[in-house]
């Protein structure tokens, strides 16, 4: 509970713009690829941090998505919805704390058929912080709830 404290105090005194804080409902830039181009089935089949490729994309609800093969494409256009990142990509611990922030694609938890992205800097590194409270049902209860109030408000 004390690094729960710790995380929520950082981020209260921390400026916004280092975590590029926003009010959209995917972690997306303008060019609406998902995932810095990492690959989704990627994180949830194979538990990697792998770079996609050009060519092998898809597009679903807008968001472009890649991947390293035709095969998964093809698993990605089967059943997108198996594939999205939790909390729309944003940092779990983040939502968890109520906020939304940038994630290093590097950074990330695959457990239970569903992958988890975080937050890493110099001062902090928020999948050590989810892993240490070491209560992953808890921890994505209290974070399912804050997205529903998260992601209610979008661009």
């Amino acid at each position: 509970m004390k690094q729960i404290t710790i995380f929520i105090a950082f981020f209260a005194f921390t400026s916004v713009s280092l975590f590029a804080q926003d009010n959209k409902a995917n972690n997306i830039d303008n060019s609406n690829i998902a995932l810095q181009g990492y690959s989704p089935v990627s994180y949830a089949d194979l538990g990697l941090a792998q770079k996609g490729v050009k060519e092998f994309k898809s597009e679903y609800e807008k968001i472009t998505y890649y991947f390293t093969s035709a095969e998964q494409k093809a698993a990605f256009d089967k059943n997108p919805e198996k594939y999205l990142p939790q909390y729309g990509g944003f940092c779990a611990f983040g939502v968890y704390a109520g906020a939304k922030f940038r994630v290093d694609p590097n950074k990330f938890i695959s457990k239970d058929g569903k992958y988890f992205l975080y937050l890493n800097n110099l001062e902090l590194d928020a999948k050590e912080l989810w892993i240490n409270e070491k209560d992953h049902k808890k921890l994505v209860r209290v974070a399912n709830k804050n997205w529903k109030k998260l992601s209610a408000t979008h661009n």
